[in-house]
């Protein structure tokens, strides 16, 4: 272990209101990905993380669409649930329906996504700061949990309101604050600025969490000691990777440097994942072609992975997985 590598001790947990999380790591929403068994994968490797479900749109709760979304198992507990919208009603009235198994509220202000600002939902909501804290305000009056929003650092480069909009949280009674370190204009593109969100630390008193570019248990540290904010939220890099958190979590409380998982380790893994998937969709080819934006995660870095990315787009079936896995293995 360095001398240099900070080691965070038990007061130093993330608290967003009444919740006290024994990690100051979280599992980042991700639309399409974080469903329940990828959450349940994680976790068998964070106890204490908070974990995060998929977007969830406030029309589909409404409407009673997309339940499969809304499955989880008390395993993955802390557990939030994420919503989007822009109609404060339908936004509280969704949390109200969620409440019962909830143990957060997060309110999506921060999806850069075209088929989704263009309903004025996500990010393009950071345009309207009068929209979004009205939304804010109906679901703290509605529920009894912790509510928190995540938020990127306004629409461009020459719109950054990153510091306003936390202001305007906090005013509206949010108990924390997730930032991803990119205007909505970026995408995902170009580096995360982790010293705007430091500034977003320093402007307000209630929990930020950085998030943005954390694919290594180095950089979360970074980021933790670069922007000072109060936990980190991990994203992509989760999804070839759902133990990243764990060696995260060893690193900044234990400062234990764990090894990565080699190709063999990745790839059981990546099987386990694809039959949990085949089991909980009820149909294998549906899973397998769900899966196939996680295998091109799980390959990623190898020799030939182009190649193997490629042949996982024309599977169906579990077996055929099973093939290109094995010819991994052997020619790595």
């Amino acid at each position: 272990m360095s001398s240099n590598v900070k080691i965070y001790k038990q007061e130093d947990l993330l608290r967003i209101g009444s919740l006290e999380l024994k990690s100051k790591v979280v599992a980042a929403p991700m639309a399409g990905i974080s469903d329940t068994v990828m959450r349940q994968l994680i976790r068998i490797y964070s106890k204490y993380c908070l974990l995060m479900s998929e977007m969830i749109s406030s029309e589909a709760i409404k409407f009673n669409k997309e339940q499969k979304i809304l499955e989880y198992n008390k395993i993955e507990y802390p557990l939030a649930f994420q919503i989007s919208g822009h109609k404060p009603d339908l936004m509280a009235e969704s949390a109200r329906k969620l409440e019962p198994f909830a143990q957060i509220i997060d309110i999506n202000m921060g999806c850069p996504i075209s088929k989704i600002v263009k309903n004025f939902d996500g990010s393009r909501l950071m345009t309207d700061l009068k929209l979004a804290s009205s939304i804010i305000t109906a679901i703290k009056k509605t529920v009894n949990i912790p509510v928190t929003v995540k938020c990127r650092l306004g629409w461009d480069f020459n719109s950054k309101n990153h510091v306003e909009f936390a202001k305007m949280a906090e005013d509206c009674g949010a108990d924390g604050i997730i930032v991803h370190g990119r205007t909505r204009s970026q995408l995902y593109s170009g580096i995360a600025d982790w010293k705007a969100i430091g500034e977003v630390k320093q402007a307000v008193n209630i929990p930020v969490i950085g998030n943005g570019d954390i694919d290594s248990p180095q950089k979360a540290l970074e980021c933790l000691e670069l922007s000072g904010c109060d936990g980190i939220a991990v994203g992509r890099a989760l999804m070839g990777d759902p133990g990243l958190i764990g060696r995260i979590e060893g690193l900044i409380y234990r400062g234990e440097v764990m090894p990565e998982p080699d190709i063999k380790e990745r790839l059981e893994i990546a099987l386990i994942h694809c039959k949990k998937e085949i089991e909980y969709m009820g149909s294998e080819e549906h899973a397998i072609k769900f899966m196939r934006k996680f295998f091109a995660y799980y390959v990623k870095g190898i020799r030939n992975a182009a190649k193997y990315r490629t042949e996982f787009v024309r599977c169906t079936k579990l077996s055929e997985v099973e093939k290109i896995f094995a010819e991994i293995i052997q020619v790595q």
